[in-house]
C-alpha cells in the first residue's frame, strides 16, 4: 500500500480527554481537532489521522445503548474511508462498550481500537500520550496491503487485548486490564510485537460489514453470595419486561442447590427469560454439570457460559435477546464462540 492509511479517531469522552485549566484547576474537555498541536509526536507516525467527537462527551459512568449505537455509526459511516479506528472512551466502562461493539459489528475487516488513559492527557505523568500513539500505531499495522488487526481490540499500558475478553482489575495502577482467559494480542516494547496465531482472521474479505444495532437492555447481573435471599432473588426475576439475567455462580458454575431456588430459576425459564452461568472467579470457565450444585442448573436449562467474562455475557445477551431468538436458538449461538469471546476448548 503506497498511501498512507487513513485513521479515525473517535472522542466520546474520558479521563483521556481531560486538559487541567491551570488558573481555576478544574478539568476540562480537550479539542480532539487540535490533536497534532497537543501531542506532536503523532506526526512521526506514517499516517493521516482525522477526528470526531461526541457534541458533549460522556463520563462513561453514563455509557448506555444509546451510546454504543452511535458508536457503532460513527463507525459505520466512516468504513469505506478510513484504514483504522482508534476509540477513546473513559475506562470504567471501558471493557463493557468494547465488548458489546464486537458483537455489533459482523464480517468486520479492519482494527477498532479502543483506549484511553488513567491521567488525563494534559498531567506531566499521564499514560495517555504512550496509549493513545499505540493505538493508532496498531491501527496502521499492515502485513501483505491487509491489516494485521481486524476485529475489536483493548489497548492499555504496552498491551493489546481482544476487547470482548477484558476486564478492568485496577481504579489506581496504569495496568488497568486483564485478560484472565486469553493472552496479549500485542506487547509493546522496543518493538510493537504480534502474537499473530491468537488474532481473529476474517473468514471472508468479500463479506460486507453488518453493524446489529438491536441491543435489548432489559438485562440483569445477578451475584450470588453466601446467605442471598428468596425474596431478593424472585424480586429480580420477577422484573418487569425482564428478558435476560447473567448469573454469576461460584467457582466452576456452582449455585445453591436448594429448591426455592432452582424453582425460581425454573419458573424464569419457562417465562422466556434467558440465564446464562458466568463465573465470579477472575479467571477459569463455568463447566455445568461438573459438580453436582451445577447439575440442577443445567437441568432447568441454565445456559453455560464457558469462560466468557461477565462485560462479554452482558454484551452478548444485549445482542442476541435483541436478535429475536428462540430459546434453543439463544442457546446454541450463546455457547458459540462469535468473536473470539469463548475458548473453544472451554
Amino acid at each position: 500500500m503506497t498511501n498512507k492509511p487513513q485513521i479515525l479517531l473517535v472522542y466520546t469522552g474520558g479521563t483521556i480527554g481531560m486538559v487541567k485549566d491551570y488558573e481555576s484547576g478544574a478539568l476540562k474537555a480537550f479539542d480532539f481537532s487540535q490533536i497534532l498541536e497537543r501531542i506532536p509526536e503523532l506526526r512521526q507516525l506514517n499516517c493521516d489521522i482525522e477526528t470526531i467527537s461526541f457534541n458533549k462527551p460522556i463520563d462513561s459512568s453514563n455509557m448506555n445503548t444509546d451510546y454504543f449505537v452511535q458508536i457503532a455509526e460513527i463507525i459505520e459511516n466512516s468504513y469505506a474511508k478510513f484504514d483504522g479506528f482508534v476509540v477513546l472512551t473513559g475506562s470504567d466502562t471501558m471493557a463493557y462498550t468494547s465488548s458489546v461493539i464486537s458483537f455489533m459489528f459482523e464480517n468486520l475487516q479492519k482494527p477498532v481500537i479502543f483506549t484511553g488513559s488513567q491521567l488525563p492527557i494534559g498531567d506531566l505523568r499521564t499514560d495517555a500520550k504512550e496509549n493513545l500513539i499505540t493505538s493508532i500505531e496498531v491501527a496502521c499495522a499492515r502485513k501483505n496491503n491487509k491489516p494485521i488487526i481486524s476485529e475489536v481490540c483493548l489497548y492499555f499500558e504496552y498491551k493489546l487485548y481482544r476487547a470482548n475478553r477484558t476486564t478492568k482489575i485496577n481504579a489506581e495502577q496504569f495496568e488497568a486490564f486483564a485478560s484472565m482467559n486469553y493472552p496479549p494480542l500485542a506487547e509493546s516494547g522496543v518493538h510493537l510485537f504480534f502474537n499473530e496465531q491468537l488474532l481473529y482472521v476474517p473468514k471472508d474479505n468479500s463479506s460486507k460489514l453488518v453493524v446489529r444495532k438491536r441491543l435489548n437492555r432489559n438485562v440483569v447481573i445477578l451475584k450470588l453470595f453466601p446467605g442471598i435471599t428468596k425474596e431478593v432473588v424472585q424480586s429480580i426475576l420477577t422484573i418487569k419486561n425482564l428478558k435476560g439475567v447473567v448469573l454469576e455462580t461460584y467457582g466452576a458454575g456452582n449455585a445453591p442447590t436448594e429448591k426455592w431456588f432452582i424453582d425460581l430459576l425454573k419458573q424464569a425459564i419457562n417465562n422466556d427469560i434467558r440465564i446464562v452461568n458466568v463465573t465470579q472467579c477472575a479467571g477459569g470457565s463455568v463447566i455445568m454439570g461438573h459438580y453436582e450444585t451445577s447439575i440442577k442448573l443445567k437441568k432447568v436449562g441454565v445456559v453455560g457460559g464457558k469462560d466468557i467474562t461477565t462485560e462479554s455475557a452482558i454484551a452478548k445477551m444485549m445482542y442476541l435477546i435483541g436478535e429475536e431468538l428462540s430459546k434453543n436458538e439463544f442457546k446454541a449461538i450463546f455457547e458459540t464462540s462469535l468473536r473470539g469471546e469463548i475458548s473453544k476448548e472451554s
